[in-house]
């Protein structure tokens, strides 16, 4: 490889650990590793100076290609000389190719070898994101660092569909090389492949063929959880030339930040130390605080008696704890103050411990903190216990092969498969997470300072081996990465974990698992995200006839992912579809299920929902969506595609119209409520449609 624009030297490494320190000069500024970047997505670090980050000792700030493409545009940073003048910026800035934000846009763009196509979220224009526009857009800004564009795909995708991207992030990088040109701006390429070992080995071995100034390890921190991330980032740190900066992409909390340097990465960059600071967040020399709780309320404490930043030295707790409760903007500015120096703080000590020989001390002593939630409230995270040997088998089910190499569950006794012809995170992707816009619902901008969203609040009924609710969460924590999202209340109602507890115990062959809240919910029955503090997730134990109505909260979504009426009757009738209704009350409420029968679809309409189709899945052709009226209020409703007159017709003709269970009286009940419908009540010549 030739010499790199970076000037890379690498000043010493650690004892016993891949851990290392190093030098390189862009075209700004010396730049001293380990380092930390804030994120800067729209050419601002949110409700941070410039100033403020100087003196915090930021050396780069990330910026966003895709935002900045559409707003201000690339024109803007030509005519005004680049992003350091227009943001008041002099030391270095790395820029980001858009291609995960592009891949948290699922319902409104499309990939080719082209590029991906998207439309804009101010104007709605098509616009072909190329390599070479990305990168002639990067030029424009004036990045001191710009990044290739890649494919980003969840780290938990199975393996064809990362070997498939790894093609076309290869061909990507190669064509974004070219568009540099003689460009004196610096280049990292970015090393994919999921959570597979020989498709990172392949990926690495390839980019390191060409000329790049750096290399990145991408495609982690979407999905996999902290085991397998530290696993993967080692493995492929590893791969990566001595000569060159290493940087994991999206990463991460503090703790996640000194294990990364432990396995010999050198660059980070995240948006948690403002993320968390909006919401009330502090990482201190004690822990993680939560400036919300009332026993701050009269503390006279500095936020961290070690700290001395600008926050710590004139301002004490229970102002900031007043500032939190109030939704005051100050508040949010200077707990991100604070945060983005414990950052650069913890990156100094850190350097300095390697330069020293003294890392391993200093990790092991860290480490005793840094994964210490509030010291006033300890939540201790016990691990789950893994056999060497997991069992294939726990109770009522089993793990299942399809033929086509994925695994799921089997309830022995039914004979039912959970997914038994698409791999599970990708039917509990296009059958929920995609059919109920949930990346649109989560984005949420407030239109006066200190606005604080309603959460979002999905029923997941039938938790089954979690598929679903992980579904959810990875698109909340994708979402969250990009801007402001609302906060999310996950809802699971199951009667029986085992289904659970065998995948967790096989999570080799359910990837989507290995993440902290699966365990969380297994031996607390909650869970709470420390790095996404809007996002939390329980569990109601017992049938969901039972117990739906003890849960206070009322679903904007439901997830109704049951076993069949063969096997669970009693989830599929119409008293329970009425009393589901009820609890939905005048809320715009949304349902989507896997089955398309019409016993089902009959018993949703005669409880007072109204019922579209949706999308296909594995055998069948289409499935089912539901919402009460006041849904088809909402901007979502409007989208699905209502039973008509098709489905009306079919249904008169049938000699099964309703369940033969019924009484005659409720039969003839029913079918009149069905024929009086709101949805037919054209078809039935009983007035408009809906």
């Amino acid at each position: 490889m030739t010499a790199s624009r970076l000037d890379f030297h690498l000043d010493a490494r650690a004892s016993h650990s891949r851990a290392r320190a190093a030098t390189f000069r862009t075209l700004h500024n010396e730049v001293k590793t380990p380092l930390f970047m804030p994120v800067g997505t729209q050419a601002t670090v949110k409700a941070q100076l410039t100033q403020s980050l100087e003196d915090a000792g930021s050396q780069v700030l990330l910026a966003n290609t895709y935002h900045l493409l559409l707003r201000p545009g690339a024109e803007v940073f030509r005519r005004t000389g680049g992003i350091h003048g227009f943001m008041s910026w002099e030391r270095s800035v790395l820029t980001d190719s858009g291609g995960f934000q592009i891949f948290s846009l699922p319902h409104s763009r499309s990939m080719s070898e082209e590029g991906a196509i998207f439309q804009s979220y101010l104007d709605g224009q098509t616009i072909l994101l190329s390599p070479e526009l990305s990168i002639e857009t990067q030029k424009a800004i004036g990045s001191d660092i710009m990044m290739v564009l890649d494919q980003c795909i969840p780290s938990t995708a199975p393996e064809s569909v990362a070997k498939e991207a790894l093609g076309i992030t290869h061909r990507w990088a190669a064509r974004s090389l070219a568009a540099r040109g003689d460009s004196l701006q610096s280049m990292f390429g970015i090393v994919q492949g999921a959570l597979f070992p020989a498709l990172r080995k392949e990926s690495a071995s390839a980019l390191t063929e060409m000329e790049f100034d750096g290399f990145a390890i991408g495609g982690l921190a979407v999905g996999e959880g902290k085991e397998a991330r530290e696993e993967i980032c080692e493995f492929t740190a590893a791969l990566l030339p001595e000569d060159r900066p290493r940087y994991l992409m999206g990463v991460g909390t503090p703790l996640d930040i000194l294990e990364a340097v432990h396995r010999g990465v050198d660059m980070f960059d995240c948006i948690i130390p403002t993320q968390v600071a909006q919401r009330g967040g502090a990482f201190t020399s004690r822990g993680f605080l939560q400036l919300r709780r009332g026993i701050y309320k009269f503390s006279q404490e500095p936020l961290d008696p070690a700290c001395r930043c600008p926050t710590c030295k004139r301002y004490s707790r229970a102002y900031l704890h007043h500032l939190t409760k109030t939704k005051e903007t100050l508040g949010w500015q200077l707990l991100g103050q604070h945060n983005i120096y414990f950052y650069h703080q913890l990156m100094r000590e850190i350097r300095e411990s390697i330069l020293e020989d003294r890392f391993l001390a200093l990790y092991e002593a860290k480490r005793a903190f840094l994964q210490e939630d509030d010291l006033d409230n300890p939540v201790l995270h016990p691990k789950a216990k893994r056999a060497k040997s997991p069992p294939l088998s726990l109770g009522s089910y089993e793990v299942h092969t399809a033929r086509e190499g994925f695994a799921s569950i089997r309830h022995v006794t039914s004979g039912e498969i959970m997914h038994s012809r698409t791999p599970p995170m990708d039917e509990a992707r296009a059958l929920y997470v995609e059919q109920a816009h949930l990346a649109e619902r989560l984005r949420w901008a407030p239109e006066t300072p200190g606005e604080e969203a309603e959460p979002l609040v999905i029923w997941d009924v039938g938790l089954g081996a979690a598929a679903n609710a992980m579904a959810a969460i990875q698109c909340y924590e994708a979402e969250s990465k990009l801007g402001p999202v609302r906060p999310m209340r996950i809802v699971s109602f199951e009667n029986d974990l085992d289904s659970l507890e065998l995948a967790f115990l096989n999570s080799d062959k359910f990837l989507y698992l290995r993440h902290g809240a699966p365990s969380g919910i297994l031996k607390r029955g909650e869970w709470q995200s420390r790095e996404f503090p809007g996002l939390s997730w329980r569990l109601i134990k017992g049938s969901f006839l039972e117990t739906m109505e003890r849960v206070e909260e009322r679903p904007e979504v439901i997830f109704y992912d049951m076993f069949s009426s063969k096997t669970c009757g009693d989830q599929w009738t119409l008293g329970l579809f009425e009393r589901l209704y009820r609890e939905c009350g005048d809320r715009g409420t949304e349902l989507f299920t896997y089955t398309c029968s019409t016993a089902s679809r009959v018993a949703m309409l005669g409880a007072g929902f109204c019922v579209a189709r949706g999308r296909n899945a594995g055998e069948k052709t289409e499935t089912t969506i539901a919402f009460t009226p006041a849904a088809s209020r909402r901007g979502f409703a409007g989208r699905h595609e209502i039973l008509g007159a098709d489905w009306f017709a079919k249904w008169k003709r049938s000699a099964a119209k309703v369940p033969a269970d019924l009484s005659p009286e409720a039969q003839s009940e029913l079918e009149a409520r069905i024929l009086s419908h709101i949805q037919f009540r054209a078809l039935s010549g009983h007035g408009a449609p809906l």
